[in-house]
C-alpha cells in the first residue's frame, strides 16, 4: 500500500509534486512546533492545538503552485503591473514564508499582520472588482474566502501581539470571518449539492450517503457559528466544535476526492484535487484561529504580551 502511493507521489507531474511536497514538509514542521500544545490539550481542545498546522499547511500548497513552470496562476496578475512574472514569484516566497513563520510560530505578528494585508489587496485589486462586474456567487465566495484568510491572519497576529492593539486586529479579524461564515452557511441553503464548508462549484460526489443532509447541517453550524462570532457570543465553542466539524469532513470527504483527483491522468483534475482539499484546511485553520484566541493556550505561547512580560521581570530580578 504504501509503495502504491508513493509510486503515486512520485509520479505527479511537476506541479502537482511540488504542491504536495511543500504541503507535507509544513505538516512535518507543523506537527513538531504544535507537539507541547497537543500533549497538553484535552479532549476537543485537541483540534484547537492544530489550528497553526491548519492555517499554514495551505498557504506552502499555494505558494508552491507559484512556481509552477506552466505559469498557471499569470493571468490573475493584472496585465497593467510591469514586472508581472516577478510579482508572481514573490506572492508564492511570501506564502512559503509565511507558512514557516506561522507553522513554528517564529514572529507570527508579523506574519500574520502581512498575510492580512496582502490577502486584502488581493481582494480590493482582483476579487471585488470582478464580483461587482460579474455578480456570480463564485465570484462573492471568492471574496469573502478572501477576506477570511486576511482577517485570520490578523487574528493570528492579535495573539502574538497582545495588549489592546492584539486585540483590535482580533476583532477586524472575528468580523470578517463571521460574516464569511454567515454567506458560506447561506449558499449551503440555496445549493445543497455542492461540495461542503467553502462553497464553490464542484458537486458533491454520488458515492457520499446524504450529501444534501450534510450540506445543510454544515450551513445550519456555519450560520450558527457565524452569529455568535458576530456577536463575541461562545465564540470559543463555536469555533472549536466547527472547526473539529470542518476538519472531520476534511479527512472523511476531501481526502478520498485528492486521492481520486490525484489517481485521474489529467494534471488539471490533480492540481483542482490539491486545491480544493487545501482550500477548505485553510478555512478550517481559520475558524480555528477564532477558537485559539479566546483559550487560556494563548498565554502559552511566544510573543504574547504576558510572556514578554514575564521575560521582562526575569531579566530584571537576575539582573
Amino acid at each position: 500500500m504504501q509503495l502504491t502511493i508513493l509510486a503515486v507521489f512520485l509520479g505527479l507531474p511537476s506541479t502537482a509534486f511540488w504542491m504536495s511536497a511543500a504541503g507535507f514538509a509544513l505538516l512535518v514542521i507543523g506537527l513538531v512546533a504544535a507537539k507541547n500544545d497537543i500533549a497538553q490539550a484535552r479532549g476537543i481542545d485537541t483540534v484547537v492545538a492544530l489550528n497553526y498546522v491548519c492555517f499554514a499547511l495551505p498557504l506552502a500548497v499555494f505558494g508552491a503552485e507559484h512556481f509552477s513552470p506552466a505559469k498557471l496562476l499569470l493571468n490573475m496578475v493584472p496585465r497593467y503591473m510591469p514586472w508581472r512574472l516577478f510579482w508572481l514569484y514573490f506572492v508564492g516566497v511570501a506564502l512559503i514564508a509565511a507558512s514557516l513563520s506561522i507553522a513554528t510560530k517564529i514572529q507570527v505578528r508579523w506574519s500574520g499582520l502581512l498575510l492580512g494585508i496582502m490577502m486584502f489587496l488581493f481582494v480590493a485589486i482582483l476579487y471585488l472588482p470582478g464580483a461587482v462586474t460579474v455578480g456570480s456567487r463564485i465570484a462573492w465566495t471568492v471574496v469573502f474566502r478572501e477576506s477570511s484568510f486576511g482577517g485570520a491572519g490578523w487574528v493570528l497576529a492579535g495573539i502574538a501581539i497582545g495588549g489592546n492593539g492584539g486585540g483590535r486586529l482580533i476583532t477586524v479579524g472575528r468580523v470578517l470571518i463571521a460574516i464569511a461564515a454567515i454567506f458560506f452557511g447561506v449558499q449551503h441553503f440555496l445549493h445543497p449539492l455542492g461540495l461542503p464548508v467553502v462553497p464553490l462549484e464542484r458537486q458533491m460526489p454520488r458515492w457520499i450517503p446524504a450529501g444534501a443532509f450534510i450540506d445543510y447541517l454544515t450551513g445550519a453550524f456555519l450560520i450558527l457559528a457565524g452569529i455568535c462570532f458576530l456577536l463575541a457570543r461562545m465564540t470559543r465553542m463555536a469555533a472549536t466544535y466547527l472547526g473539529a466539524w470542518i476538519l472531520f469532513l476534511v479527512i472523511v470527504i476531501y481526502g478520498p476526492v485528492l486521492i481520486g483527483a490525484l489517481a485521474d491522468p489529467n494534471t488539471g483534475v490533480k492540481i483542482e484535487g490539491i486545491s480544493y482539499f487545501a482550500d477548505t484546511l485553510l478555512f478550517g485553520g481559520v475558524i480555528l484561529s477564532l477558537a485559539r484566541a479566546t483559550t487560556p493556550m494563548i498565554l502559552h505561547e511566544p510573543n504574547t504580551l504576558s510572556s514578554r512580560a514575564t521575560t521582562r521581570s526575569d531579566n530584571t530580578t537576575s539582573g
